[in-house]
Formats: structure tokens, sequence, C-alpha cells
């Protein structure tokens, strides 16, 4: 029988507030347990929450940012369960009219070496306090409670169960992280938990239209961790229904070293959590002046980047989503383009987003670092372009100058000229030289020369290979060429 995935995504962003979302306490990450949970974080008798206008204005930015509908009255409810990192027995969160409705995310999606673009519609997002955290690891045979992070301001992002692959959710996730670290509502940082990804997986049978029944993995903090146990977790839930089992609705945990995912809880639908509007939170209610002064503090978005880079500079679809994957990529791009000489800012602009598609992004993946700390900077990228436009070095070249100034980075602009001198790279554009070198190359493969002349167009491939080898990699290939064609055709 074959098989089709389902996947749904819940996201916590933790909000880049200085208060928590109904108190003044701190959310600054790392402080002593418990030093940080104020009385209103505690719900203890006589307090009363005060929502967080900062909070609220983050909510409205990534509302517009998505397209989304940003509801002109929203409601606080308590959403009851226990847990003993709750300290009040219910979460302060919104249930059935969120801040923000609707609203999409557009994500490119890499699979057996081709891209998509895929628009992923989301469901909701909603504003709602963190709850504190278990420690388990710290004490021996005890488990201690650290209410910190308890009222910590979230804004839970809710897809559409519109994902059929690992590779979809990643492209997700990765598309969302980069939105809410670009709009500076959060910063991202998922070792620190403040971007958290729960998958809701399901698996059918290819054709049915009734969803399967689907399990909640919990807490994904990498990228990497997702991808796992998302493909882990689809090949239990088949493996199970081919052996005659029933998937049972439940929330599971992916431990990365046994590369599996396990039971932690029976999962619990909306009915259960008993919600009821919070009589101490009057109704959040957003006028449209409100919206629009918000919207006019906002970054330039990603979309409206890319409709200025393929409009200014003339670079496809494709190619204007990349480079604006992220903000600092964006900028990268657009200050190594400001560097670049007068000249053709279209041809300047590919060559750039070649490069960034290419060498730099291969780069930093292998060493495992944001652009943001990349050791060769805008001007000095834009500067080694400028010598393969000017003919100075080939770009096979143009890649053994990059490497070199990625292991001795400095703040240099001119660095590339400075290893290109160092190491001898330039190009050999002496038609001279470049003419006594084919001359010699033609007489040592007098076969390849003779089957080229017979009308076998590869011959002349290996020739220009020899050409090549012989001026060590630094002949202008566009001369080489030239200058063996007319020798071959005399």
């Amino acid at each position: 029988m074959q098989w089709e995935v389902v996947i749904g995504f819940e996201t916590h962003a933790q909000l880049k507030t200085n208060s928590k979302i109904f108190s003044g306490s701190s959310i600054q990450f790392g402080a002593e347990p418990n030093t940080q949970a104020s009385p209103v974080d505690l719900a203890l008798p006589g307090v009363l929450p005060v929502m967080n206008k900062g909070a609220v204005e983050k909510a409205i930015q990534f509302g517009l940012a998505v397209g989304a509908h940003i509801a002109p009255e929203s409601i606080f409810a308590r959403k009851n369960y226990f847990y003993p990192d709750l300290p009040k027995g219910y979460q302060i969160s919104q249930f059935e009219i969120p801040v923000v409705q609707g609203g999409s995310v557009t994500c490119v999606v890499e699979k057996d070496g081709k891209s998509e673009v895929k628009v992923i519609e989301l469901t909701r997002a909603h504003l709602e306090e963190d709850a504190g955290k278990s420690l388990h690891e710290d004490y021996q045979g005890m488990t201690g409670i650290d209410l910190n992070r308890a009222g910590t301001p979230l804004l839970e992002i809710v897809t559409e169960p519109v994902m059929r692959s690992a590779a979809e959710a990643v492209a997700y996730a990765k598309a969302l992280h980069s939105l809410v670290v670009w709009l500076d509502i959060c910063d991202g940082n998922m070792q620190e938990g403040s971007f958290r990804c729960d998958a809701n997986v399901s698996v059918r049978p290819v054709g049915q239209k009734e969803f399967g029944t689907r399990c909640e993995i919990k807490n994904l903090n990498s990228f990497r961790f997702l991808e796992e146990a998302i493909n882990i977790e689809v090949r239990r839930q088949i493996e199970l229904i081919e052996d005659g089992g029933t998937v049972v609705q439940e929330t599971r945990l992916y431990d990365p070293d046994r590369k599996e995912t396990r039971s932690m809880r029976s999962k619990e639908d909306s009915q259960d959590y008993r919600y009821f509007p919070d009589p101490d939170l009057p109704p959040l209610r957003i006028s449209r002046e409100w919206v629009e002064q918000v919207r006019s503090t906002m970054p330039e978005l990603p979309t409206a980047m890319r409709a200025r880079f393929t409009e200014q500079y003339g670079l496809s679809d494709y190619d204007a989503m990349i480079v604006t994957q992220s903000k600092a990529m964006a900028a990268y791009f657009e200050a190594a383009l400001a560097a670049s000489p007068n000249g053709d800012k279209a041809a300047q602009a590919k060559q750039i987003a070649n490069w960034l598609m290419g060498d730099v992004s291969s780069t930093l993946n292998r060493e495992s670092i944001d652009i943001s700390a990349i050791p060769v900077n805008a001007a000095q990228l834009a500067l080694l372009l400028q010598r393969i436009a000017d003919g100075t070095i080939s770009n096979k070249i143009a890649k053994e100058v990059f490497a070199a100034m990625w292991q001795t980075p400095s703040a240099d602009v001119d660095l590339a000229d400075k290893v290109i001198d160092a190491k001898g790279l330039k190009q050999i554009s002496d038609v001279g030289a470049l003419e006594k070198i084919i001359d010699e190359v033609m007489a040592a493969n007098q076969q390849s020369v003779d089957e080229y002349r017979a009308g076998k167009e590869k011959a002349f491939n290996a020739l220009v290979g020899q050409a090549m080898k012989a001026t060590k990699g630094k002949g202008n290939p566009a001369q080489v060429n030239e200058l063996l064609k007319k020798k071959l055709a005399g």
C-alpha cells in the first residue's frame, strides 16, 4: 500500500519584549532559578494580570507580514491542565478568537536536487504565556522546577495540515524562523527555547480523504532533529498499521541518541482543557489606527524586497527568494552590490547571487555558521568578483582565492588582490605566451588534433584541458579557446 504523509505545525516563538506578557518580570535567559517569577506569574491571591502592549504589537507585525487578518477584538482564555511547572494550574492563552487569523508563509523546498516554491497556509497565531521548566537532569532522583520562564510571552503559530514530507516541514520551519528574526520579534535561538517546533504527524493511504490519527512530536529544537523525528515517526506509524496495530493519538518526544520517538502522554482535545474566558482580562481591542501605526514602523518585508530585487536588478524570482531567505543575507547581497564598480548592475547582481547560492552558502553550511558571522565581508567579495569580470583571474581560480580569504580573514578591502599576488594566481592573458603553450600542447597531442579535424568535437575539450593544465589553471579560458580554434582551423 502507498502512504501519504500529513503534517501540521505548531510553533512557539518567544517574543522579544523586555518583560513578561502579564507582569513586569524580566525574561532574561540564564538567570538563577526562580529569581524572575513574580506573584502575578504565580497567580497568588490578590494579583491581576496586565497585558504587555509590546507583545501585542509584535503579534500585529507578524500578522501583517504573513498577510493575515488582525482581529479587531480577541479574547484571552484559561486553558486548564495540571503540570508541575504550571504554577497557576491553567495557562492564559487564546482559543475561539485569536489575534491573528489566516495568512501564509512561502518557502523553498529542496528535494532530489530540485527546488520548489511552496506556500504554507496558516490557521492562526495567538498570544499566550509560557509555562515554567522542569529540570530532570540536575537533581538525582528528583525533578527541579524553575519558574523563571512562567509568563514569558509567546506567539503560537499554527498551520493547516498541508505539508506532505519532512523536507516540506523543514523548509517551512526555516522560512518561519527567518521571518520572525527578520521582523525582530523573536531572537530565534532554538537552543535556548526561543523558537520551539511541534509537529503533528499522521499517515493515510494515498487517495483517502479522511486524515489518519495524528501524533504530536513536542519541542523539536533543531532543524536536523525535526527532519529526523518526522521521518522516524512516519516509519513507526506505517509499520504499526501494516502490522495490524492502531495509531493512538498522543504526544511523543524524540530521542536523537536512540533515533526513536517515544510516548510522553495521551494527547488531549480542546474540550479536555475546559477553556473559558479569563475573567481578569478584558477583550483585546485593536483599532485600525493602531495596526497602521505598527505597519509604519516595520522593516521592508521579504516579499517586498524580492519584488524590488527582480524589478531593480533583474534577478529571477527564484534568485530573489534565495538571497532574501534571511535579513542578514539580503543585507550582504546589497552591500556587495553597492561595493561593486559602476557598470552593468544586473550582471553584477546575478554574479553576486550565484556566489551567495553557491560557494558562500556551501561554505557557511560546512562551517555551520550564519552569514552574519562570515569572515569575508561584502566589499571583499565584490572585489573578488570584479577580478573575475576584468579577467585578472578565472572563475575556477576565484574559488581558490575565496577559500584562502576565508581561512585568513582580514579587514583589508583589497584582500583578494593580496591573495592573488601572494599565490601568483593572475591569469595568463599574453597572446604570445598562450600561443607558445598551445603549440606545445598540439604537438604533444597529435591524435586529439587529428580527431578534432575529423569532426570529433570532444577532442577539442581534451585539448583545452591539456592547455589549461599546462598553464596550471592560470590561462585565460576565453583566450585559450579562441587561440586553439584558430590554430586548429589553420
